[in-house]
């Protein structure tokens, strides 16, 4: 076993460098910030917190209206899942969302193509993207 500080170096190197995966996007009829509330209310458990973020990942990044990084590892991969929102008009931003991992040894190749291989990454984060879009458009809709 590594010594604890040791470790959290080599946890550090690894999130660096690891492989890219994919990734997808949305455009969304709303503005930044009501895109980037929006994207906290489906990916935090407290909207107000961005730490609040889905069992498995920890928060690696949050630049409100701009980018939210997670990251996260198990024994069979260590990966990185990156929003970012780009702003194409006052009322249209598009959300980017990015995917890095590493998938070591014969488990972790295992679990690849059964994670990524079989579509349903592909698919988790679509409606990942579809949900977070539906957020900003009621949240839009409510406020009219």
């Amino acid at each position: 076993m590594l010594p604890r500080r040791c470790h959290d170096l080599v946890w550090s190197f690894y999130m660096e460098r690891l492989p890219y995966i994919d990734e997808h996007a949305i455009s969304v009829d709303a503005s930044a910030s009501e895109t980037w509330a929006a994207l906290l209310r489906v990916m935090c458990k407290d909207p107000q917190d961005p730490t609040t973020v889905p069992f498995g990942f920890v928060l690696d990044e949050a630049r409100p209206g701009e980018r939210l990084a997670l990251k996260g590892r198990h024994p069979f991969a260590v990966y990185r899942w990156v929003f970012e929102l780009d702003h194409l008009a006052p009322e249209r931003t598009r959300v980017r969302a990015g995917t890095w991992a590493k998938f070591p040894g014969p488990h972790g190749k295992i679990y690849r193509a059964l994670v990524i291989g079989s579509g349903g990454h592909r698919v988790a984060v679509r409606l990942t993207l579809k949900r977070i879009a539906k957020q900003a458009k009621s949240r839009r809709a409510s406020a009219a």
